[in-house]
């Protein structure tokens, strides 16, 4: 009989987000990351899912706060369907895990009594699907963690007619989610579905790639709901959850289904003239629109402005800084005075001191070097003292 259930991994719930300086922009995005799981909720009753998988990195770490554990349990609970999961290298289920806390006990069995954590590589039979957990006892794991599916008569007591799913998070060969952030070292966690007994199982359901993406017709990364980085190419496609259909025997139906609010971009220009500074004004006009707090961008600027195209630029980048959730500026922006902007500061007859501090600093801007690009800066930085106001 088929069986549909929603896919997901990788919430990380309790991630610092360090990189956002501002608090309360940092405790925006933090608080998305809770927000989602509503809205994964709300899926799973619009489609009929008859459980929720999580393959792996529920938490962002073993030591999540008490407040995080307190949410997340809310949340789960709010889901309102059985709630699986396996530990990932975030969240793993060695010594100390939040697993065997306490207060997580206390809290998921009052908050959240349809979750239930697999922390042992044994088959899980539920009414019309056969679960193989594969969870992560340790961050990183140098045995495949679904090397035990291998093992001889390892299905001679699974029920025959059911779906069989695999629940595992980790690289796949030749493809990881490793490479996606600096997590495990290379060459841990990884698995090798190839090994795996052919025609054996009907889905496998991985986490660790925070993008949505195919590995097979039947293996499939979720990726994050709710994107947590920029973007790293066009394959990457994070903000999304899967529901699958599957039935013995058959090759899965998936469909991905958008989650996401927050939107992180990645934008690259080169100031080849003046003007380009209002093509890129329009550019991330059109791209924000009216709103604010709910769009990260990192920003990779290099060419080259005049003095006054300069000013202008920093006042549209502390604009762009107050309402986006984070700026990440990377700015290579070098600052070429043309004759007129020279001269509106070294000819100064009234003001024969800006005029020679000017001239002086011309001449340095001239030649090459730190003391140079110094020097340039702060020609932008006066002609916006005594010129442009």
């Amino acid at each position: 009989m088929p069986v549909t259930f929603l896919h997901t991994a990788d919430w990380q719930l309790g991630k610092p987000f360090a990189g956002i300086a501002d608090p309360q922009k940092r405790a925006l995005v933090q608080q998305e990351r809770l927000a989602v799981l509503d809205r994964i909720a709300a899926a799973a009753q619009e489609c009929g899912a008859q459980f929720i998988l999580v393959a792996g990195d529920l938490f962002d770490s073993p030591s999540a706060t008490k407040a995080t554990v307190a949410a997340a349990c809310s949340a789960l609970g709010r889901m309102a369907v059985p709630v699986l999961a396996i530990p990932g290298n975030h969240d793993h289920g060695g010594p100390g895990s939040i697993w065997e806390q306490e207060f997580f006990k206390r809290e998921c069995a009052a908050l959240a009594p349809n979750f239930r954590i697999l922390l042992t590589p044994e088959p899980v039979e539920l009414e019309h699907v056969v679960l193989f957990p594969c969870p992560l006892l340790r961050r990183a794991e140098s045995m495949d963690p679904t090397a035990w599916l291998r093992e001889e008569g390892r299905f001679a007591e699974v029920a025959p007619d059911k779906a069989r799913v695999v629940l595992a998070h980790g690289s796949v060969q030749g493809f990881g989610g490793s490479t996606d952030e600096e997590e495990s070292p290379v060459g841990s966690n990884r698995i090798d579905l190839g090994r795996l007994p052919s025609g054996s199982f009907d889905y496998v359901a991985l986490g660790d790639w925070h993008g949505t993406k195919a590995i097979a017709s039947h293996a499939w990364y979720s990726g994050t709901p709710e994107p947590d980085r920029f973007p790293k190419g066009e394959a990457n496609e994070p903000g999304h959850i899967l529901r699958v259909t599957v039935a013995r025997g058959t090759l899965p139906e998936v469909e991905r289904l958008a989650t996401a609010r927050l939107r992180w971009q990645q934008i690259e220009w080169i100031f080849t003239e003046d003007s380009a500074l209002d093509a890129l004004r329009q550019t991330i006009s059109e791209w924000l629109g009216q709103q604010a707090g709910r769009d990260l961008l990192r920003l990779e600027l290099s060419g080259s402005l005049g003095i006054a195209a300069g000013v202008e630029l920093q006042q549209a980048l502390e604009s762009w800084d107050a309402r986006l959730l984070r700026l990440k500026l990377t700015d290579f922006t070098t600052t070429a005075p043309s004759s007129g902007e020279l001269a509106a500061l070294t000819q100064r007859a009234g003001d024969p001191l800006i005029s020679r501090v000017a001239s002086q600093l011309a001449g340095v801007a001239a030649g090459a070097g730190e003391d140079a690009v110094i020097a340039r800066l702060a020609l932008r930085d006066l002609y916006a003292l005594v010129v442009a106001d």
